[in-house]
């Protein structure tokens, strides 16, 4: 109630402008301001510059850029569909099943991730079979990372479903298969969306487990703006830095104008 009165609207304001800019909002414009910038010695900027963006738009930034949207469309895809099977063959186990599976999905994300990198990198190091070197080490252990994600979204989607949508259809004599794929997973879709957009999301700025396993032919962005940070170019590596964010952000926009148009189906 208090939230719906007038000086509860201006606290929420408050908090917002009080809590959010600073924690939030100022971070990404400083970076957004150091990505133009040619100097910075003081509280601003003393000069402006476009030159950091031609680096982070081309050679090495623009293939790193390319290895993050692959291998962040690949993960998702994965991870979308082992998590969504999880989810669907977790709905009819008991109470105690399902929370087995539950659990066995959080734990690579209850861990530090370069954890996880390192039981990838032994895991698959050694016959039979070896990954170490490939691109496909870095997508697998961005699977696994954002596998949690997926599942956790399906489960709760299921969770919310009217059975007797199902019911009706298995009444009018439809098969098991048939009430999966016509009626059970067209309700799932916006969850389903969400989740992809979401594991992309993960997937696109994951460091930790990927510095442990990425080859030098595939170098995803987050390492490359690490790796410009690290060598003193702190102004184009904050240029990358806004492309990874653009570049994610008009995924998600698309990922979320799909949902839109699937809920109003």
């Amino acid at each position: 109630m208090l939230v719906h009165s007038r000086k509860g609207k201006w606290a929420v304001w408050v908090l917002f402008f009080v809590l959010f800019l600073p924690l939030f909002a100022l971070p990404l414009l400083v970076i957004l301001m150091a990505s133009f910038a040619e100097h910075w010695s003081g509280a601003f900027p003393s000069g402006f510059t476009g030159e950091h963006y031609a680096s982070a738009t081309r050679g090495e930034s623009l293939r790193a850029l390319t290895t993050s949207l692959v291998t962040a469309v690949a993960a998702s895809v994965l991870a979308l569909a082992v998590g969504s099977w999880a989810a669907l063959a977790a709905a009819s186990l008991k109470r105690g099943g399902r929370r087995l599976m539950d659990a066995l999905f959080v734990l690579p994300v209850a861990v530090p991730s370069v954890v996880v990198g390192l039981a990838v990198l032994v895991a698959f190091s050694k016959p039979p079979m070896i990954l170490n070197g490939t691109r496909w080490i870095v997508i697998l252990a961005h699977a696994l990372l954002v596998t949690a994600f997926a599942h956790q979204s399906v489960s709760a989607a299921i969770a919310r479903l009217d059975p007797a949508y199902e019911q009706a259809a298995a009444s009018l004599g439809a098969r098991p298969s048939y009430v999966l794929w016509k009626v059970r997973l067209p309700l799932l879709l916006p969850s389903l969306n969400a989740a992809a957009g979401l594991c992309f999301a993960l997937s696109m700025g994951e460091l930790s487990a990927t510095m442990m396993l990425y080859p030098p032919d595939w170098m995803p962005l987050p390492v490359r703006i690490y790796a410009a940070t690290d060598r003193g170019s702190t102004f184009t590596g904050a240029a990358v830095a806004v492309v990874l964010m653009a570049a994610t952000l008009l995924v998600l926009l698309a990922v979320s104008r799909i949902r839109t148009r699937a809920s109003y189906r």
